[in-house]
């Protein structure tokens, strides 16, 4: 019993003491009928009046020569010069591997080296005979004509020097019906000074 006492008695004086609070806080925050009426008739905030016109602000006077908006340029010209050179760029790579395609295959090797055994050609041309390159095709020569196996058709003609002189080789060959092998129509190299050599090789494969 004699430890509950001090707990009891420690719990209720603060219960008390905010009880005796409680008046000044209630005069504290109420309100007087007087006190509402003075802030109802408070005086009015005086109005202001302006006796002259407010002052412009700064103008600014146009141009007396007024020009006109500049044209909008199409740009059709410009796709177009692109097209252009894109297609043109395509048709000489095209042209470069087609060649490239030629000088590779197995037609143009046999020919080859049909004409540099030739000892026709070479008391014509002379020895080291080669194909002759030309400065547009990066020192590559040129093949003209077409080779078409699957079709049967075979048809050359380039250029061609030895340490004498150069000359034109022209190749034809055709192969009548499928399964049959090539039949050589022309062969031969014309020089530049006019010989004429005529070659009569082994058939290509």
């Amino acid at each position: 019993m004699s430890i509950r006492l001090p707990l009891r008695t420690a719990a209720r004086v603060p219960r008390v003491q905010n009880l005796r609070s409680l008046p000044s806080l209630r005069a504290r925050f109420a309100t007087t009928p007087g006190s509402t009426e003075r802030e109802q008739h408070k005086p009015l905030p005086e109005a202001e009046v302006f006796d002259k016109t407010a002052r412009p602000g700064i103008y600014y006077s146009r141009p007396k020569h007024q020009r006109d908006l500049p044209p909008l340029q199409s740009k059709w010209p410009a796709i177009l010069a692109l097209g252009v050179v894109g297609v043109s760029a395509w048709a000489v790579f095209m042209v470069f591997v087609t060649n490239q395609e030629k000088l590779s295959s197995s037609v143009m090797q046999q020919i080859m080296s049909t004409i540099r055994e030739s000892p026709e050609l070479r008391e014509v041309l002379g020895e080291a005979i080669r194909p002759e390159p030309v400065w547009w095709m990066n020192g590559d020569p040129w093949i003209s004509g077409a080779i078409h196996m699957p079709g049967g058709n075979i048809d050359l003609s380039f250029r061609v020097k030895g340490h004498k002189g150069a000359g034109t080789l022209y190749f034809t060959s055709i192969r009548r019906e499928k399964g049959q092998p090539f039949e050589i129509l022309r062969f031969k190299v014309i020089a530049d000074d006019g010989t004429e050599v005529n070659i009569n090789p082994s058939r290509p494969s």
